[in-house]
């Protein structure tokens, strides 16, 4: 039996019954990494011998009986979420040789818990991007096809859960971050409702649109990392202050009675026939179950894309405008003045992608157009989030493709930003909303490659969301990556 394949649920019956060790667990995965991820790319960084020694600290705590769901499990952890100790690049070169000073919240929450850090993951650079072939260290590939791209930028966490390199990892979600890549790598990707997960020690991409969630091989998986890491923080002011219920509570209901949406513009032209029939067919099998399909309409969703990054670049402008060479971070050798310094540490730090996203940022917030561009994006913001509102008075979910296509090829897109873009036209409006959706797999194309749904819920009702996913799963027949 192949240990690393199996769920976090089973891993925790293994290790409380002493059938396995948490040094046996670590060790597998460590040695399947050393053996798979040369050619997948998909960690920046490996913890070999911290996981070790966690690991060890982990079986006391099992030993004890005292052990916590996610005790001795193997995770990897996105590389813009700040780890005390060990390195967080970003993936880019400016942050190339930075070690945090200090633990992000989720990764003192799941330390308390007791899990095994096996390293930081691959990311397009800053976040900034959607196939991770942004990134300055490691261009992750795509664990069904070493040809095609993972997605991103959470791509390293996607595809490491596909190749069985973790039990599950963390991710983050901008404005499609975590679900399109668990799309494309055949996983559950799970964006919480915005405020639900602390940011706090998450690097700044778009702080209104960032958050933090879990991506695992199903979606059982993912509540169970959900129910450690929610919470209010202090240090984040844009958390809730919410009591956290358990995500699992509705796990194993009926879907009958069930209302879910389906707005006409998420099928429409620009979705691939392969994805629109394999959602359909998932709409299908919910409406077997008796759950009660809606027709709706989402007229702004055709200019979602272009809000986004009207809004997300220029948070980002402001975001990186710390990255000055003075600080911290790379600094250029070459410059005679403080203003050629700084702009040399940039020019040499930063990526083509970032660069684009702070010029794109800074012109939208420009004297003279900043009524044109970031204003009308901010109102549009607000007319999307009545949409929602409206479409949710009469469902409880909604059902969209996660993209438009399947994983494209790591050289397709790269020199086409506009092409990108509009690639993220069907996760853009969830971060936009606030709301919560998970991706998971209904379907493979001709060349079997997965294809991800979504499932969009209300502000902090994760447990439908989650509820729906896990009925559909549970009668799913996954095919396994290649890799």
């Amino acid at each position: 039996m192949d240990i690393t394949a199996l769920k976090i649920r089973d891993m925790r019956t293994m290790l409380d019954k002493k059938e396995i060790s948490a040094a046996e667990l670590t060790d597998a995965y460590l040695d399947r990494i050393s053996k798979t991820d040369g050619s997948l790319e998909s960690y920046i960084t490996v913890t070999a011998d911290e996981a070790k020694a966690a690991a060890v600290k982990a079986q006391q705590v099992i030993d004890g009986g005292n052990a916590g769901a996610l005790t001795g499990i193997p995770l990897a952890i996105k590389d813009n979420i700040c780890t005390d100790g060990v390195k967080t690049t970003c993936a880019s070169k400016i942050l190339e040789n930075f070690v945090p000073p200090y633990n992000a919240t989720v990764m003192e929450k799941l330390n308390a818990e007791g899990i095994v850090m096996l390293g930081k993951t691959s990311m397009d650079e800053f976040a900034m991007g959607g196939s991770t072939q942004t990134s300055a260290f490691k261009k992750t590939k795509n664990p069904y096809d070493l040809g095609r791209v993972p997605g991103g930028s959470s791509g390293g966490s996607a595809a490491a859960v596909g190749a069985s390199l973790c039990a599950a990892a963390l991710g983050s979600d901008t404005g499609g971050s975590i679900r399109q890549p668990a799309s494309f790598c055949g996983v559950t990707g799970l964006k919480p409702t915005y405020g639900r997960v602390s940011r706090y020690g998450l690097v700044a991409f778009a702080s209104s649109l960032d958050q933090i969630g879990p991506v695992a091989k199903d979606a059982h998986d993912c509540a169970i990392i959900l129910n450690a890491i929610s919470g209010y923080d202090y240090h984040d002011g844009t958390s809730a202050k919410l009591d956290v219920p358990d995500f699992t509570a509705k796990i194993g209901q009926s879907v009958k009675g069930m209302k879910i949406a389906m707005p006409k513009e998420f099928y429409a032209e620009g979705i691939d026939s392969d994805v629109r029939e394999a959602v359909e067919k998932a709409a299908k099998w919910y409406e077997q179950q008796g759950a009660v399909i809606v027709e709706c309409s989402m007229p702004s969703l055709k200019y979602a894309v272009a809000a986004y990054y009207l809004i997300a670049s220029a948070e980002a402008s402001s975001n990186l405008s710390r990255y000055d060479g003075i600080k911290y971070g790379h600094r250029s050798e070459t410059g005679d003045s403080y203003s050629d310094l700084v702009c040399n540490s940039r020019s040499e730090g930063f990526g083509d992608e970032v660069k684009r996203r702070i010029l794109l940022g800074n012109y939208a917030l420009s004297s003279g157009y900043y009524d044109a561009y970031y204003g009308k994006a901010m109102a549009l913001k607000q007319k999307i989030r009545e949409e929602y509102a409206e479409i949710f008075k009469g469902c409880d979910v909604i059902l969209t493709p996660t993209a438009p296509t399947v994983a494209y090829g790591v050289n397709e897109n790269i020199s086409d930003p506009a092409k990108m873009y509009q690639a993220d036209i069907c996760t853009v409006t969830v971060n936009i909303a606030s709301l919560p959706a998970i991706s998971t797999t209904c379907g493979y194309d001709k060349d079997g490659m997965p294809i991800g749904m979504s499932i969009i819920g209300k502000h902090w009702d994760e447990a439908s969301v989650i509820q729906a996913a896990d009925a559909y799963e549970k009668q799913f027949a996954y095919q396994p990556a290649k890799i």
